[in-house]
């Protein structure tokens, strides 16, 4: 669906984040720094790409949020596709493994795309309804850009950063079991991985010896399965920007593996599309007050070419298996697809 018949559609610009529903946009723009001057933002930022800001005008609570005039109708289950099936994502996990033996890297997250047809009249209002009754996460999220061709509902469970003036907090996920279940050695040597990755990318812009780990590997329930979540935080040095802290941290690392670069490359490689906003980063920032947060776009519907898309994927270390990985992302998706595709009601 091109941005014209999104138009005609008269589909109104608007934000679900953080608790409020922002309306009346005002300014869009990529210009990070926007996020220092005034106002209250809707961030999108993809995974690799331009970030959108977006300036609302009004908010309120997500309880006066109007219904949408349609229920989600979703694309059929049997209509979504893969874009790496089971043998190539298994082939993917043994090249991995290679470069963890020759010392190329310790960790790779390594991803695939589901899609599907997107429904006629679809609204992402819609679902991020269905989702938030189907799949309550704390930092869900709906935006609506049709100027810019912007269309998520993200159900995310993960804290990309908070920020309250000078303090930094992240709290990456890493390890998946299902609910209830005994999470590995490799869950939590993974998660520890991604703790030493997200303490040195918030070391470039705190104060030396502020940054702490006062949680580690806490166990989080959510719907269908449990997670392992760590919190870093951080005391920024005077005069850091959001697109310095943004800089200096993204992407999450959760999503990249250790080292990061060397982690991306090997998603480069690897992954047969890029990722979108998936593995990205949606959230708010309130520029007055130096305050925002931003989630990490896992478990997220976004508008493609006229499809739905949603990503899953996971970390790959030296102790994985295909089996086991490509479960693991059936896993995470297995609730959400459900939810998107009219069942689990």
């Amino acid at each position: 669906m091109n941005i014209s018949t999104l138009a005609a559609q008269r589909i109104e610009p608007l934000a679900v984040v953080g608790g409020m529903v922002a309306s009346g946009l005002v300014d869009v723009t990529s210009d990070l720094s926007a996020l220092d001057s005034n106002g209250w933002w809707a961030i999108v930022v993809p995974f690799e790409g331009v970030p959108t800001c977006a300036r609302f005008e009004r908010r309120r609570p997500t309880a006066s949020l109007p219904r949408p005039s349609q229920p989600w109708i979703g694309p059929p289950s049997d209509s979504w596709s893969s874009s790496l099936s089971r043998p190539e994502f298994s082939e993917r996990v043994a090249r991995i493994r290679e470069s963890i033996a020759a010392g190329d890297v310790y960790q790779v997250n390594l991803t695939r795309r589901l899609s599907a047809p997107l429904p006629d009249n679809a609204s992402m209002l819609a679902l991020g309804e269905h989702l938030a009754n189907g799949n309550p996460a704390p930092f869900q999220a709906v935006i609506e850009l049709p100027e810019v061709g912007i269309r998520i509902a993200s159900a995310s469970p993960e804290l990309f950063l908070t920020r309250d003036q000078s303090r930094v907090r992240s709290a990456p996920i890493k390890g998946t079991t299902s609910t209830g279940g005994d999470f590995s050695e490799k869950d939590c040597a993974e998660n520890i991985m991604i703790v030493d990755l997200v303490r040195n990318d918030l070391g470039r812009v705190c104060k030396p010896g502020t940054v702490v780990v006062p949680n580690l590997l806490e166990r989080q329930h959510h719907p269908g399965l449990d997670h392992l979540v760590s919190t870093v935080e951080g005391e920024l040095r005077p005069g850091v920007t959001w697109s310095d802290l943004i800089d200096a941290t993204f992407a999450p690392g959760s999503v990249t593996g250790a080292p990061k670069i060397a982690a991306m490359k090997h998603i480069h490689e690897l992954e047969p599309v890029d990722r979108g906003i998936y593995c990205g980063a949606i959230g708010w920032v309130d520029a007055d007050r130096s305050i925002g947060e931003l989630n990490v776009a896992i478990r997220t519907f976004w508008v493609e070419q006229n499809q739905l898309c949603f990503g899953t994927g996971g970390a790959v270390t030296w102790d994985s298996t295909a089996d086991d990985e490509w479960a693991e992302t059936e896993l995470k998706a297995e609730r959400l697809i459900a939810l998107a595709s009219g069942g689990l009601t």
